[in-house]
């Protein structure tokens, strides 16, 4: 089915987002009317650009304001749309969005509107137009699709049919389901869009706060189905008012939208790109390093052991059970600091993982290999974070350990560690499109998004994970792009015994964060401990949460460069992330490294 893209969807010149349409491989665009006011280009060179570039122009949009209308102000608004529609015939476009009324002056008279709209599409068909009429959720009189469906069936004339719009008729609460009774050919457009769930005004709801279908609440998919039942052939175009969209590239944000329709499109039967292969563990995180001291002595504090190194490369291999981390000190990495900046994936199929990846637009990353390396699929999320599928172990798969000689450094295997969760800072203009590529790209479920608050500001975290949690990620935005503590990545470490493990770690001279007292003196307040227990968790800063499915107990190293270490502990199937103690976490490193630097 072909896809589309409205212009406002995109940031940048009128010639800026076609590009990046085009790119993206989207086959059409709607011309939103103030991106072709602002244009140097004519018409004829905007036509023949979008022809260049291999786009169909699909809708011209909007004509505001027209219909129900005292006779004089009609004539005035037939007067305005002549000149659009003579500009269409140069444009190329031969459908025009009519936007149900919101002027003062238009008159609650179905009647009337259904007389106007006809002659309008009268004029409009003697320019090889038709006219496509939409009901704005905030309309003056009319704001829901089957009251704008009887109104346009009431007019009766061929250029004349209704677009559908997803936010329109989701943010409403309308049904649906009473699209099916609309005749197919009477659909002239679909425009889609999504949005969080939230309690405002539609009208401020709808200009700042939509996103690409998968992004947010809405049941777009389920519209979409009744949509096709109703015989609908025209395109699925993506017409999304956000404000960080505005702010943000225009290339990167048209593959986020192209991701989402083709997401879309697989959801609802239309496409079959290759089935998702959900990762089943952790591999490896990857960690880069201008100085692997400070990294090294973090980790030899944690019980893990520098195990192998890379044939080729300064990447050392440091584990503990089945937890397993990559000190890369390679010279291309040294300018950005200690970070997060790959993470290998078990798959069960790890050829199929990166088709799949490949045909959602996740850019396939090349790799420099020595003849003897293992030939490992790896492709670059949002962020930027590497993603190697990997098959530790299996026979018959080319493994990545195979890449690594052993040192003489045994591998402590005293308890059955392992990477619990990855924490990855987004940028805050990608936190979206995050979400969408670990659902979409890799099959994981996302979780609600939670707000935190930073002492300087809100972060906002979100988590996916596989359905058995042996796979969690939590993405994060923070309150101040500069501001490097609200910003660093972290490696959560699976343990049966948090107290002994961080004792441990202090005892091999590593720092844990310290925790205000105020914290603890709440913990007593809200939950009853055994003698002594709450003391123990004061003295090494431990943190405790609870849900109704069990436990949780945490502590925190310090952060070195962008990344720190956090020691966790989940008992009788807990599922979150101690997010009721993020507050305090935070507030607590803005003061380790406002006061020592570390």
């Amino acid at each position: 089915m072909r896809t589309s893209i409205a212009t406002v969807s995109l940031s940048g010149s009128l010639t800026e987002k076609l590009t990046a349409a085009s790119r993206a491989g989207f086959d059409g665009v709607e011309i939103f009317e103030n991106d072709l006011l602002a244009s140097p280009l004519t018409p004829e060179e905007i036509r023949a650009r979008c022809a260049d570039l291999g786009l169909t122009i699909d809708l011209y949009q909007p004509v505001r304001d027209i219909e129900a209308l005292p006779e004089e102000e009609f004539t005035r608004a037939l007067r305005r749309a002549r000149h659009k529609f003579e500009l269409m015939r140069r444009l190329g476009a031969d459908t025009v969005l009519v936007c149900s009324s919101v002027s003062p002056h238009a008159l609650d008279d179905d009647a009337l509107a259904a007389e106007q709209l006809s002659r309008l599409a009268g004029l409009a068909e003697d320019h090889g137009v038709r006219v496509a009429y939409e009901a704005l959720a905030w309309g003056r009189h009319i704001s829901t699709y089957d009251h704008a469906w009887r109104v346009v069936e009431n007019a009766d004339h061929p250029a004349l049919g209704t677009c559908l719009d997803s936010f329109h008729i989701l943010s409403r609460g309308s049904d649906p389901k009473g699209i099916e009774d609309i005749p197919g050919e009477k659909i002239f457009f679909l425009q889609l869009a999504d949005a969080p769930l939230l309690a405002m005004d539609v009208l401020q709801w709808s200009r700042h706060y939509r996103c690409f279908p998968g992004q947010g609440g809405f049941d777009v998919a389920g519209l979409v189905r009744h949509v096709l039942r109703a015989g609908y052939e025209g395109p699925l175009s993506l017409e999304v008012f956000n404000d960080v969209f505005r702010q943000s590239e225009a290339g990167p944000t048209a593959v986020d939208a192209r991701r989402s329709l083709l997401t879309l499109q697989e959801t609802v039967g239309l496409a079959t790109p290759p089935a998702p292969a959900a990762p089943t563990g952790i591999a490896f995180a990857e960690l880069v390093t201008p100085d692997a001291a400070p990294v090294s002595a973090v980790l030899g504090a944690l019980g893990f052991s520098r195990t192998a190194r890379h044939r080729g490369k300064p990447v050392d291999l440091w584990q503990r059970g089945d937890a397993r981390v990559l000190v890369n000190t390679g010279p291309a990495e040294r300018r950005d600091g200690t970070r997060l900046a790959a993470v290998g994936l078990e798959s069960p199929d790890p050829a199929g993982a990166a088709r799949r990846a490949e045909a959602l637009l996740a850019p396939v990353l090349p790799r420099r290999r020595a003849p003897g390396d293992a030939a490992l699929e790896a492709v670059a999320a949002p962020d930027g974070t590497e993603l190697f599928f990997c098959a530790t172990g299996r026979s018959g798969l080319p493994d990545w350990r195979a890449d690594f000689e052993d040192v003489a450094h045994p591998c402590h295997d005293d308890e059955p560690w392992r990477v619990d969760h990855l924490s990855l800072t987004q940028p805050w203009h990608q936190f979206d499109e995050a979400a969408l590529f670990h659902r979409a790209v890799l099959g994981l479920r996302p979780q609600e998004s939670v707000d935190v608050a930073d002492p300087y500001g809100l972060l906002r975290s979100r988590a996916v994970s596989t359905d058995d949690g042996a796979v969690r990620i939590v993405l994060t935005v923070g309150p101040a792009p500069t501001d490097d503590t609200a910003h660093a990545q972290h490696i959560a470490l699976a343990t049966d015994d948090v107290v002994a493990a961080a004792r441990r770690y202090r005892e091999a001279g590593g720092p844990l964060l310290p925790i205000p007292a105020n914290y603890y003196d709440d913990l007593a307040a809200r939950f009853e401990f055994a003698a002594g227990e709450l003391e123990t968790y004061r003295e090494l800063g431990i943190l405790y949460d609870r849900d109704a499915h069990g436990t949780f107990r945490h502590c925190y190293t310090h952060t070195v460069g962008q990344v720190f270490f956090e020691l966790v502990q989940r008992d009788g199937g807990y599922r979150g992330y101690g997010a009721a103690n993020a507050p305090v976490r935070l507030a607590a490193q803005h003061a380790v490294r406002r006061f020592t630097g570390g």
